[in-house]
C-alpha cells in the first residue's frame, strides 16, 4: 500500500489520539486542514483506518483482573470453529479473542472486576461449552505495554 510521509504522520499522529480535528491534524503535520480532510478520507475508503475507538482505563471502571487464556478444543472443522467463534464474540468479558499456532486454539483476553467473577466465567461459562477440553490461564499481574496500533515509525 502506497503512502508518503504525510500519510504515516498523520496515520501516527491519529494512533497517538484519534479525536484529533482535521484543523488540529494539520498543524502536527504541516499541512491544511483541506488536504488533511482529503488525505484522511482516502486512509478510510482504503481500510488502512479501520475506525476511531475510545481507550477506557479498565482497572479505574472496575475491571481490576485481565487474564491470558489459551483454549484447546476438543474437536476441529469448520461448524465446530464456528460455533466456539460465536460463542466467544458473545461473551463481554473477552476482550480480544486469537485462533493461533502452537499449544494453544485458541488465546483470549479477559478482563472483569475481580478472581471471583473470573472463575464464575471460567466455571460455568468457558469449561461447560461442549467444544472446550482445556483451558489455561495466566493472570496478569503488571502490564509492562500495552500500546496497541501499529509501529510506523
Amino acid at each position: 500500500m502506497r503512502m508518503d510521509n504525510f500519510d504515516r504522520a498523520i496515520l501516527i499522529a491519529l494512533q497517538g489520539d484519534g479525536s484529533l480535528t482535521n484543523a488540529a491534524l494539520a498543524e502536527r503535520v504541516n499541512l491544511s486542514a483541506s488536504q488533511v480532510s482529503r488525505r484522511r478520507a482516502a486512509l478510510e475508503a482504503r481500510g488502512i483506518i479501520e475506525r476511531y475507538v475510545v481507550k477506557l482505563n479498565a482497572a479505574t471502571l472496575g475491571f481490576g483482573l485481565r487474564a491470558v487464556t489459551r483454549v484447546n478444543l476438543r474437536h476441529h472443522g469448520q461448524d465446530r470453529d464456528d460455533l466456539f467463534a460465536q460463542f466467544i464474540e458473545a461473551q463481554p468479558e473477552v476482550t480480544t479473542a486469537f485462533s493461533v499456532s502452537g499449544d494453544a486454539d485458541y488465546v483470549l483476553e479477559i478482563r472483569v472486576p475481580d478472581l471471583a467473577a473470573f472463575a464464575d466465567f471460567i466455571h460455568n461459562r468457558l469449561l461447560p461449552h461442549p467444544q472446550v477440553s482445556q483451558v489455561r490461564s495466566e493472570i496478569v499481574l503488571k502490564t509492562l505495554k500495552d500500546q496497541g496500533g501499529v509501529a510506523l515509525v
